[in-house]
């Protein structure tokens, strides 16, 4: 897993409870809250860097309080969470952490985590944090430390064929998204590849025990 030194985005799903994506937010260097997931912050005692969407979600106090962070943009062709993205990277903010991403509505849900590869696509090196683990947009070859045992989800995007070492089950070029998930580690680490170094994979990583 990554540095918790990234910039983070809070999202405007449920707040985090587990202490891996709590930990990210409270060691920040920097954070954007993406429209009303800036509620949930505000009201444990912590100020946003940047609020950033087209207000619609923001209650009315926060919105007259904090209207200087709010960095406005009602662009409708795409969500907040990309907005955040895009604003970091052209702050030159490439490693980024997303928590709060998930739950609440299953298709917003669904989409945040889909976006991931596009943003891999955009140059960051992108990780999201749920309370259950960790996803991270692939290509090629990738290594994960992990315990055995751990949980592992491997959902394909773009790879013509899939292979892993360190792995209960073995895999393969997948065509939908259910036949990778439910794996599990058998070692120390395990290696994902996939043919060509431009074959795309998510990979969901439960956390440790």
């Amino acid at each position: 897993m990554k540095s918790q030194s990234c910039a983070v985005i809070l999202a405007n799903g449920e707040y985090p409870t587990a202490s891996m994506p709590l930990q990210i937010l409270e060691k920040a260097p920097f954070v954007v809250c993406c429209d009303g997931g800036a509620d949930g912050y505000i009201a444990r005692g912590r100020v946003p860097d940047v609020i950033i969407g087209d207000g619609d979600s923001l209650s009315e106090e926060n919105r007259k309080r904090y209207s200087a962070l709010i960095h406005y943009n009602p662009d409708q062709e795409t969500n907040d969470q990309t907005k955040a993205v895009q604003y970091l990277m052209e702050r030159g903010y490439t490693c980024i952490s997303i928590v709060g991403a998930t739950g609440k509505r299953e298709d917003h849900t669904l989409g945040n985590i889909s976006l991931l590869m596009e943003y891999a696509r955009m140059g960051a090196e992108v990780r999201m944090y749920t309370d259950y683990g960790v996803f991270v947009p692939c290509k090629g070859t990738s290594n994960f430390p992990c315990q055995p045992g751990q949980q592992v989800s491997i959902f394909n995007f773009t790879a013509r064929s899939l292979q892993s070492d360190g792995l209960l089950y073995p895999i393969y070029g997948f065509t939908t998204w259910w036949q990778g998930t439910l794996n599990e580690c058998t070692s120390t680490s395990f290696t994902v590849e996939a043919e060509g170094d431009e074959g795309e994979y998510l990979v969901f990583l439960t956390y440790p025990d």
